[in-house]
């Protein structure tokens, strides 16, 4: 491992430590790829996925920015299909800058509290 992915494990361990998701706040995990970027809802009190939504199920290529916003937008209406309104925001260690404060952004817009 490189140290740059070291310097991730270690942030997503401490992040994570902080964060804990229930049903009535799940937490929104993001996962950031060099082409992708994934969203997952989860109720860590039961182990389970609520929802979840992913730049694989875009049509339009775009920019990594502009498929951050929109996967932000259909996370946020995949979450409130299901009844979710408010999150606790896992930034899976990565910087809050970028494509994971452009989905941050776009979900807030969509409607849910974080």
């Amino acid at each position: 491992m490189t140290t740059k992915e070291l310097r991730r494990l270690k942030i997503k361990q401490r992040v994570r430590s902080k964060s804990f998701g229930t049903s009535a706040s799940p937490r929104m995990t993001v996962f950031r790829s060099n082409k992708q970027i994934y969203v997952q809802f989860v109720d860590d009190k039961d182990g389970k996925t609520l929802a979840s939504a992913s730049s694989l199920k875009l049509e339009t290529k775009t920019g990594k920015k502009e498929q951050a916003v929109k996967v932000g937008e259909m996370a946020a209406k995949n979450a409130i299909e299901a009844g979710i309104t408010t999150v606790v925001f896992d930034r899976n260690g990565y910087l809050y800058h970028g494509r994971i404060k452009e989905l941050a952004d776009a979900a807030r817009k969509g409607g849910l509290k974080f």
